[in-house]
């Protein structure tokens, strides 16, 4: 972490504990959106963080906005910057279009059961989407879709669809979006750009969810850990206890994979997403989500369940992302298939380096 995102983490951490209280987190579960929150942070100008100056955006790299996403899963902070930022933001950036005002979402499910037409210069959108992240939040809705063989973003205005509330396990919104033949003017268009692609958004999705699991993770190593030094049986603290000790051991190693591996791969994807850095992160840390979870409930007894208390809101945050934009048993199998495709002679230079092929070359130049 370099000096720019250490300062992001430090101020964001600061306000998030101001912002993002367990009260906050519990009166958020409602709404599915923690309002206040996201008001703060689009003020501070970290709502941002990543987009361009130019449009509109605080400027920063992928790997700035994995620090924010970092601490908004350590917080349990129910917003949209991983929709609203890494995916609708950044899509519509480069196409050469400013960020529009008010939330916005991005589904990478846009093809799923959605049909575009073209219509008057415009388009007409007609079907579902399913499991939107904050739709009922967001002011807009930004679309990939294929128009008469060409890729386009397409900017929908949540006021034309009709939304079907719904939440994950953590109670965020993840609601179902129907377009009922949706017109949309041309100016509410643009051509996609080649670096704008469904596999793009899926992977800038994926390594949004490994961030936030590594924040949440981190936070709850640190619960656990004051909690077992705090709570005594028999005469001193069950930290003391060796069966307990392997419990936090497992959680600290655990939450420390997460973390390196979500630094690897958000370090190399700001010169270019890289499916084996993100597919590995994705996977090494929806596994930790598990095993944090199942590790650090052992630790804690029957309290970590209650829902006032961090370590069940963090719990159900976990089991959430380990799922969303993909389980950690199909990136598996996607990353199996991809190195089978690679061949036997690119895994180990993969693995011994931790960078992706094109850095791998300047470093080996010495550049």
């Amino acid at each position: 972490m370099n000096q720019d995102q250490s300062a992001i983490a430090s101020a964001l951490r600061a306000i998030l504990a101001d912002h993002s209280t367990q009260e906050s987190v519990i009166a958020a579960e409602g709404p599915g959106f923690a309002e206040e929150a996201w008001k703060v942070l689009g003020e501070g100008g970290f709502a941002s963080i990543s987009i361009p100056e130019s449009a509109g955006g605080s400027g920063g790299d992928l790997a700035d906005a994995c620090v924010v996403l970092h601490e908004v899963g350590r917080a349990a902070a129910a917003v949209p910057f991983a929709e609203h930022t890494l995916l609708a933001g950044w899509a519509l950036a480069e196409a050469g279009r400013a960020l529009p005002e008010g939330v916005s979402t991005m589904s990478t499910r846009s093809s799923e059961s959605l049909s575009v037409t073209a219509a008057d210069g415009g388009a007409v959108l007609d079907g579902v989407l399913t499991r939107v992240p904050w739709a009922s939040n967001a002011a807009q809705i930004v679309v990939l879709a294929d128009l008469d063989g060409a890729a386009q973003l397409i900017v929908v205005p949540t006021a034309s669809v009709t939304i079907e509330p719904g939440r994950n396990v953590a109670l965020e919104s993840r609601d179902l979006v129907r377009f009922d033949k949706v017109s949309v003017p041309a100016d509410a268009m643009v051509a996609a750009p080649a670096s704008v692609t469904a596999e793009a958004l899926e992977l800038r999705a994926a390594l949004s969810r490994a961030a936030l699991i590594s924040g949440a993770l981190e936070r709850v190593t640190e619960v656990t850990v004051r909690y077992t030094a705090e709570r005594e049986q028999f005469g001193r603290p069950i930290a003391r206890f060796q069966a307990v000790q392997r419990h936090l051991v497992r959680i600290a190693e655990q939450s420390v994979s997460a973390q390196m591996a979500v630094d690897a791969a958000a370090t190399n994807a700001v010169t270019g997403l890289d499916f084996f850095d993100i597919a590995s992160a994705k996977i090494v840390a929806s596994e930790a989500a598990g095993i944090v979870s199942a590790a650090s409930h052992q630790a804690h007894g029957a309290i970590g369940m209650t829902k006032e208390y961090e370590l069940g809101q963090l719990t159900r945050r976990l089991w959430s992302w380990r799922d969303e934009c993909g389980s950690e048993a199909s990136w598996s199998r996607r990353l199996g298939a991809h190195l089978a495709e690679e061949g036997a002679d690119a895994l180990w230079p993969r693995i011994t380096t931790g960078l992706a092929p094109e850095r791998r070359n300047e470093k080996v130049a010495g550049r």
